[in-house]
Formats: structure tokens, sequence, C-alpha cells
């Protein structure tokens, strides 16, 4: 049995058991691949996948099993050449982050330039997706870091960190009549044509909940997942925005008004996250402090520890969250 056999098998099963699309990810041959699975299932004298003539059907029973125990095996190798870089060297690596539009060009840019400037000889990958492809990129090991607002409850087996609460503003051109409003509601914010996140992006579910609370069903016109397209399509006369406060650049943006929506909307949460039993080398415990400073290293130390969910819950409940 060889590693290499064992990032097959997983390669494939990620890829919806096409082995054409494992060989192109993995730079081999696709008659490469299929020899070392049928090699792995010879040694073993079980199948792992089922088969309809030439192709890949399915997974068998102790297939789903052999892919767990695979994963985790090949999670603790990159574990242990984790572990020797950080003796040979503790500021050379990589760190892989991903997160949403709105963290990667509003929040974390100064948060980069400063651990770059700490840590020249780290290279940074960011990748960019839904809350649910930053989670699953997580959970599977291929990025270090998850930031996001939604869907990280969904993921086990990540270790999910409180980082900062926001809310909301309503951006609308100047001379808007809701800039004639004293105070906001969300009964007149309904009246108007609103532009917005997709479901599932940047703390929608709470905005969702807020009109639904109030009887109320707005009539979304356009939604999309960048909050500068969301401000585009405003400047444009499609209908009011609806997008994190810290998406409001006074300066780019002051052709639109923000008006506050704190009373209006829940307080979201962000959250940072990395696959539980994963080793952190130092760098890596330095930037999920500078990203959040009340995660140190003792206090991440603190939360990797934690045997339960109840635990953990008890642990996060004493943190004063900053506002974004």
């Amino acid at each position: 049995m060889k590693l290499q056999q064992l990032k097959y098998i997983l390669e494939v099963s990620r890829n919806d058991l096409n082995v054409s699309a494992t060989a192109l990810a993995l730079f081999t041959s696709q008659p490469g691949v299929s020899k070392q699975i049928r090699l792995l299932e010879s040694e073993l004298g079980v199948e792992i996948f089922t088969r309809s003539g030439k192709h890949l059907s399915g997974i068998t029973p102790v297939g789903e099993r052999i892919l767990e125990t695979a994963d985790d095996i090949l999670h603790k190798v990159e574990k242990i050449k984790r572990l020797a870089h950080e003796y040979s060297d503790e500021k050379t690596g990589e760190l892989s982050i991903a997160t949403t539009h709105t963290q990667a060009r509003y929040v974390l840019p100064g948060v980069i330039r400063t651990f770059i400037g700490r840590y020249p000889d780290v290279a940074l990958h960011m990748h960019q997706g839904t809350p649910m492809q930053i989670a699953e990129l997580a959970a599977d090991g291929k990025v270090d870091f998850a930031i996001a607002t939604e869907a990280m409850e969904l993921f086990d087996d990540l270790l999910m960190m409180p980082c900062y609460r926001w809310n909301r503003s309503i951006i609308v051109p100047r001379n808007h009549p809701l800039c004639q409003v004293s105070k906001l509601t969300l009964k007149e914010v309904a009246k108007h044509p609103i532009v917005t996140y997709v479901f599932g992006f940047t703390g929608r579910s709470k905005l969702d909940d807020a009109f639904t609370s109030h009887g109320l069903s707005p009539r979304l016109v356009f939604t999309a997942a960048d909050a500068d397209v969301i401000k585009t399509y405003v400047r444009l006369g499609l209908g009011i925005g609806i997008v994190a406060k810290m998406a409001w650049d006074p300066i780019n943006d002051n052709d639109l008004v923000s008006l506050d929506a704190d009373h209006l909307f829940d307080a979201s949460v962000t959250k940072i996250g990395f696959r539980k039993g994963t080793f952190l080398r130092g760098y890596m415990y330095e930037f999920l402090e500078q990203f959040a400073p009340h995660l140190t290293r003792e206090f991440v130390t603190k939360a990797q520890n934690c045997e339960s969910r109840v635990e953990l819950d008890l642990l996060f409940k004493n943190i004063s969250l900053p506002d974004c």
C-alpha cells in the first residue's frame, strides 16, 4: 500500500468518480490512476469502487470506510511534514485561506499586509467562494483557514472560532426618499426594491429572518455575491442596497449614502477556523491573532483541547467580540 494510492482514491471520490478529472487534477495519466486503484484493491482483497463497464459507478460500503481512514492518514502525513518544517525553518512555508469576497476585499488587506511584512517568505494563497465551498475546502484539508459567516456550523470536523460582530447598512443614491426618514423601519425599507447578497452569503440569513419575523416580504430584484457589484446596481437605480457595513467606503462610495441599519437586523458573527487535528505552525497562530486579537496561541490551544461542543461554547461565551 502506497500513500500515492490513498491520494488517488480520495481524489477520485472528490471528483465524482471521474478518473479523467482526477488524473488532470493530479497531473498524471488516466491509465496510471486506474492501475493504482486496481493494485490497491487487489492488495486489500476488496473493491473500493463499484463499476459499470470500464467506468466507476459508486463507492462500496467498505470503500466508504477505507476512504475515511485514508483521509485521516494523509492528514496525519501532512501534519508530520508541517511539524518537521516548524523545527527546520519556522519562518518559511505556505498559508492557504478560503473566504468570501467581502472578507477578502474589506477586512483582510490590512491583516495580510502586516503578516507579509513579518513573514515575507511565507507564500499566501487566497481562495474565494461561497460559504459552503469555503467550509468544504477546509474540511477536505485543501486550505488551512476558512473565514466566513454562514454555513460553518454544518461541518463537525471544523473548529470554528468567533472573530468579530458586524451589521448592515442600507446603501442608497443621494437624495433618495429614505434619506429623509428620521428613523428607518423594516416596513419602510420593504417598500423599495432591494439589491443584496445571494442567499447563503455574508449573513443573508439574518436579513431574511428580520423581514419574516415582521411578516414582510421584501421585493428582491437583484442578488449578488459581491458587495461592489451590489453597489454598482444601486448606482444604476435598480433598488436600494443592503450590504455589510464594512463594505461602504466613505471616499470611494461618496456618491452613495450609507444609512445605519443596526436596529433593523441582528448582528452577525464572522468566524475563522480549520480542520480539527491540524498542526498549526507558529506563523499560523500569529495570523489568527492578527485577524482576531483575542485568538491568542494560548486561547486557540485551549479550543483545540476542548472535547465537546459544550466545552467550546463555554470557552467562547467569555469572549468580548469587537464590532467591525
